[in-house]
């Protein structure tokens, strides 16, 4: 009698992959100093870019002057001091930078108040189009929760099937993971994931065994094996959560339009547990429109990347796309960090148009749990964009590209400029103090308000008031244009509960400015110091830490607060009272950090409305698939 003989085990120490057929595809790697920007009009470019771009620029640079011409009258008043120009040198760019913020999210609120929205037919609702071409969702994953991986997944892919087109998609889990227990579990919960679904022949995994060049590397990788049976793939995210309605007509609209080779969709933050992660999605879900129709508007054709929630064109990314190793040391040298920046830049050059689509609902990311995830994200995020001023003298870029890294660039600029700039505010005063009345310490009367208030009180004001006007005005703009939409003003808890979380947002933000400045300016001088930021896994719900971590992390910050407040009241109390809105920040940043990252707050804020947003109200489908699956998953292993 014969014995059945079972087959052999695989050994769970090995490499593991369940995969297709391998179709490969070239990718070269593009060169920095050789390439020629293409010239003439895409097809898909809107009309009246020049004119657009006119308007936004044009109209920063005349807000600009004006501030600036009468911030020189103020400083000029008995000649102009060294210390005095260097605070106009920093004021002039500080304000242009929220000047262009304004009159891009001036277009922004026009363009919806017009129901102006739509392009490439992209609206909601309607019939889905009939797809004839295969396009490939990519997941990258680095030592994420493999449960909680897997079930946003298995959302997206049972909301693909409700379309009725899922024989035009495959699914891709390609694991950057170094953790072996973590790599472990994700094999099981990859094949559980199959299991659950059936899609043996559409969900698929692949382990990387060397991490080079990172989330680019990943996707690189992929396209050169795979990237021939593919016309087009769509990248998402670990948090990543997409419909199925979104994802057919993006994959449609790529179909209907040949020279476009990016997409990219204006994600929506959901799932924000903590009070911090709260406020993050409310101030996404109601400015984010705002801005993201803006700068949809006047980018044209020549839109950014973000990385994620975008579909791609595989040929153009894998023609343009290829990254190469920066010369150079450490941080600034080596793989590119922000690639989605540089690959944006190189597909445009290679004659590809890059749009972005605000207007579809049904494409959503997590934020970080708290402003230390934040800050550490950032970090990261910092030595990237900072990297880019070896990428955006590249040749054949396109002006707009250029633009979009020399911004990179700038935003993590702004934070010591800022504090330079409010440094210098207070020098300036104190150098015009009569020597001999310093003998003493004590300045009891001297207050730097008061000082610029006596050089020109009415230019003063006006400067003051037009600097905070042009700053908080996006908010408003946003509020008021939400008041418009009747789903989502209802969905943001009414008109009242939604005006008082834009305060509370505000206020919130400020005292959390003083410590995300100090934090920023650290960040960038660690880069030019040539420290690295590495590569961790993120959190992605608890966003608390134990009060010894607070002290390690804020300790420093709140010393300093409380030293520089007491030099300031020893000085002059109303010193200390101009200098307070910083001084309080960095005093109590320990406490506003722990209160922000603690679930309570953000659920009690959730049950009286206050950051409420549309999504939590009447979460679509996907949301709530994945979430019980997230539950039904936690149940699995804790039993």
């Amino acid at each position: 009698m014969n014995a059945t003989v079972a087959p052999p085990q695989r050994p769970t120490s090995v490499p593991y992959e369940a995969l297709p057929p391998e179709s490969p595809m070239a990718m070269p790697v593009q060169s920095l100093r050789v390439g020629e920007r293409p010239k003439g009009r895409l097809p898909s470019a809107p009309n009246a870019m020049a004119w657009r771009r006119l308007y936004v620029i044009g109209g920063a640079a005349a807000l600009t002057l004006t501030a600036a011409y009468h911030i020189l009258r103020v400083l000029y008043v008995g000649g102009l001091s060294l210390l005095e120009a260097v605070l106009l040198m920093l004021f002039v760019p500080l304000f242009a930078w929220i000047a262009l913020a304004f009159s891009s999210s001036l277009a922004g609120f026009i363009l919806i108040l017009t129901r102006r929205r739509w392009r490439f037919g992209l609206k909601q609702g309607g019939e889905l189009p009939v797809l004839g071409q295969r396009t490939a969702l990519l997941m990258p994953t680095y030592n994420e929760d493999p449960e909680r991986l897997m079930a946003g997944l298995q959302a997206i892919y049972e909301s693909v099937v409700a379309t009725g087109q899922l024989e035009r998609f495959d699914f891709f889990i390609l694991s950057d993971t170094t953790k072996e227990p973590v790599r472990q579990a994700e094999i099981r919960a990859f094949n559980a994931l199959r299991e659950r679904t059936g899609g043996h022949d559409r969900i698929f995994y692949r382990r990387r065994k060397n991490n080079a060049e990172r989330k680019a590397g990943n996707i690189s990788e992929w396209v050169r094996r795979f990237g021939s049976a593919y016309p087009h793939m769509l990248i998402l995210d670990a948090d990543s959560l997409m419909t199925g309605e979104v994802i057919v007509k993006l994959s449609g609209a790529m179909e209907r339009n040949a020279d476009v080779g990016l997409i990219q969709t204006l994600p929506m933050i959901v799932n924000g547990q903590t009070l911090f992660a709260r406020m993050q999605q409310f101030a996404g879900r109601v400015y984010g429109p705002v801005i993201a129709y803006g700068i949809a508007w006047w980018h044209g054709a020549e839109s950014n990347y973000w990385g994620h929630n975008a579909i791609i064109r595989t040929q153009a990314f894998a023609d343009h796309a290829g990254l190469p190793e920066l010369r150079g040391y450490k941080p600034f040298g080596g793989t590119v960090l922000s690639h989605d920046f540089v690959e944006a830049a190189f597909m445009r050059r290679g004659g590809w148009a890059l749009h972005m689509v605000p207007g579809l609902v049904g494409s959503f990311e997590e934020g970080p749990p708290s402003l230390t995830d934040m800050l550490v994200r950032d970090r990261r995020w910092c030595q990237g964009n900072l990297q880019h001023g070896a990428v955006v003298s590249a040749k054949g870029l396109h002006w707009v590209s250029r633009m979009h890294m020399a911004m990179g660039i700038g935003h993590y600029f702004t934070a010591p400029m800022w504090a330079m700039l409010m440094l210098v505010g207070l020098i300036i005063p104190l150098d015009r103090v009569d020597y001999f009345k310093w003998q003493s310490i004590r300045l009891p009367g001297f207050s730097p308000s008061a000082y610029w208030r006596d050089q020109d009180p009415d230019r003063v004001l006006w400067v003051f008031v037009a600097t905070m006007a042009v700053l908080l005005a996006p908010k408003f703009m946003a509020f008021l244009a939400m008041l418009t939409d009747r789903e989502t003003r209802r969905g943001c808890g009414g008109a009242i509960r939604a005006f008082i979380s834009m305060i509370f947002e505000t206020l919130l933000a400020a005292l959390m400015a003083p410590i995300t400045m100090y934090v920023q300016s650290r960040g960038v001088a660690e880069v030019l110091a040539g420290k690295d930021s590495g590569w961790e896994s993120q959190r992605r719900d608890d966003g608390s830490l134990p009060l010894s971590g607070l002290i390690r992390s804020y300790g420093g910050l709140t010393l300093f607060g409380l030293m520089i407040g007491a030099m300031a009241y020893v000085i002059s109390p109303p010193l200390a009272a101009w200098m307070s809105p910083v001084i309080i920040g960095l005093v109590i940043s320990i406490p506003v950090v722990a209160f922000t990252s603690a679930k309570a707050p953000g659920q009690w804020l959730r049950k009286i409305g206050i950051f409420r947003i549309p999504e939590e109200i009447t979460p679509p489908p996907v949301l709530v698939r994945a979430k019980q699956l997230r539950i039904e998953a936690a149940q699995r292993s804790s039993n």
